[in-house]
């Protein structure tokens, strides 16, 4: 390992523009991976504000009695989907309606507004299968007049949530394998540029891990390099936005070492797949 590492090292010695160039092209195909990122990462954060948001709210029927609002106050609260539920009184909805709805506060009244009860639900229960299914269960009860939850709104924010998902992954894999194709190029030419160092090293009988691994350790080292600039420059471009046009959420730490990691492993699969068909190919013309 000593040995290969030493290798690998010699080799940047030896040629540090095209070590450069590779660390430069990696660092950019992962910087537009990197961007892609962020903005996955601040679009999910969007849709879980946004998400935070969805309530149920069940309108209680006129002259319904304190003992039947505070048993569907606890009923609701013990149902394993709802993380909060409060009542809300005539009044206070009035007071909310106004500070809501400023344009409208000289023509709402209190006699409008019927007595509520708020049900906020907890993460994990926002679908719109599980909030219309607990609206069911609440409307089952004598003294609710009405239940509103916003169906459709509730049906397009998952869907816009399920498509983000799925666009991320899909991308994602798109700029990882150009990554892969890019690093196995920058390999290729190291592999090609050494041929006559390879040539010399299996007439001495040197085995195919030991010509291989400074070239596997090469890629892993410049992909880790490469995704350390390109954290680099998407906080650069983060905080560029964020002064110039909209907030954005960087990065958790974890998400910070799991790019370093992905760079790392990008390097390595890239290595791995492009040393093996072009030392091949060194090889025949050898022969």
């Amino acid at each position: 390992m000593r040995l290969a590492i030493r290798e690998s090292l010699l080799a940047f010695r030896r040629a540090p523009l095209l070590g450069l160039l590779s660390i430069t092209t990696i660092a950019f195909s992962l910087f537009a991976f990197g961007l892609f990122g962020l903005v996955a990462v601040n679009l999910q954060a969007a849709l879980r504000d946004v998400e935070d948001r969805v309530e149920i709210r069940v309108f209680l029927a006129d002259g319904t009695s304190e003992d039947a609002v505070a048993t569907l106050l606890g009923d609701a609260s013990a149902f394993p989907e709802v993380a909060q539920a409060g009542f809300v009184s005539p009044d206070s909805g009035l007071a909310r309606a106004r500070q809501e709805l400023p344009e409208f506060k000289d023509v709402l009244d209190v006699a409008v507004l019927p007595a509520s009860i708020e049900v906020r639900l907890k993460d994990g229960f926002r679908d719109p299968a599980q909030v219309k299914e607990v609206a069911s269960r609440l409307e089952s009860y004598p003294a609710v007049d009405e239940v509103r939850y916003g169906e459709e709104w509730v049906e397009k924010l998952y869907k816009i949530r399920t498509i983000a998902a799925v666009a991320g992954s899909g991308l994602g894999l798109v700029f990882a394998l150009v990554a892969i194709i890019i690093i196995g190029s920058t390999i290729r030419m190291a592999v090609l540029a050494r041929a006559r160092e390879i040539e010399i090293m299996r007439l001495v009988g040197a085995t195919n891990w030991f010509v291989r691994s400074p070239y596997l350790i090469d890629g892993l080292v410049k992909g880790l390099l490469g995704g350390a600039v390109a954290l680099l420059l998407t906080w650069i471009a983060s905080n560029i936005i964020s002064r110039n046009l909209v907030t954005t959420t960087f990065f958790e730490p974890w998400q910070v070492g799991a790019g370093l990691a992905a760079g790392a492993l990008i390097g390595f699969c890239g290595s791995a797949v492009s040393v093996g068909r072009h030392l091949k190919q060194v090889w025949r013309e050898e022969g």
